[in-house]
């Protein structure tokens, strides 16, 4: 099996789950985190690796399924319109 597949995998795993609530704010606060702890570390490879890490789990909390770029975009979706983003808004906060 190649990385590839095994990529695609844990995609469609992570998209057919059930989500929990806030798990956004969730993700968000560990990427600051590491990006924190990476910022004190003495080495420059630590420093990189931390940061990339850190990015890459702020950028997961605002495009994921949960976040704020997956409600706009379900929002938006042809035909939502304001009824739309009211939808989305009242889901989140039942959530």
């Amino acid at each position: 099996m190649g990385i590839r597949q095994k990529v695609k995998e844990v995609r469609n795993w992570d998209e057919a789950r059930p989500s929990f609530p806030a798990e956004h704010w969730l993700v968000l606060g560990a990427g600051l985190l590491v990006m924190r702890s990476a910022g004190k570390s003495r080495g420059f490879l630590g420093r990189m690796v931390g940061r990339a890490v850190g990015s890459a789990l702020i950028a997961r909390a605002a495009s994921g399924r949960d976040g704020v770029v997956g409600k706009l975009a379900r929002a938006s979706a042809p035909g939502a319109g304001v009824a739309g983003v009211v939808r989305a808004l009242r889901d989140r906060t039942t959530r």
